[in-house]
């Protein structure tokens, strides 16, 4: 069974050590790549520079507060290219202020989660991510 690649973007240190070890107890195979800045994230996506070599992400978490370049630009980038429109991207992010959920669907976002703040139930956030998106759905090659 093929690894599914999942792209963690995330600059908190806590929550990727969270997502980690979630996916880690997980009986889905999985490769997580993790950048911490929406610049990279766009590198990433688009293979420039270090990450020319990568391989596509099967689906992406993104944060929406990132240095550099924000989710909601990542997520313009992103769905505005024919080449990465159909990556499935869910926003995992602490904000649930109405218009960052707005912005996040009218730019294409496959999801939009709120990170729960009780460390159990953000693992069971990223068990159901992991149920949905990489076990139930269909994902595009």
């Amino acid at each position: 069974m093929k690894k599914i690649h999942v792209l963690l973007v995330e600059d908190n240190e806590g929550d990727i050590l969270l997502t980690t070890e979630a996916f880690e107890e997980s009986a889905i195979p999985t490769k997580l790549s993790i950048v911490k800045n929406g610049e990279e994230a766009i590198d990433f996506l688009f293979k420039r520079g270090r990450y020319k070599d990568v391989e596509r992400p099967d689906l992406v978490l993104l944060d929406i507060n990132l240095p550099i370049k924000n989710g909601h630009q990542v997520l313009m980038e992103v769905k505005s290219n024919d080449d990465t429109r159909n990556i499935p991207i869910i926003v995992l992010t602490t904000s649930d202020a109405q218009q960052d959920i707005n912005k996040a669907y009218f730019n294409y976002a496959n999801s939009y989660i709120t990170k729960p703040l009780d460390i159990k139930e953000f693992v069971v956030a990223i068990q159901q991510i992991e149920g949905f998106w990489l076990e139930l759905a269909k994902l595009s090659k």
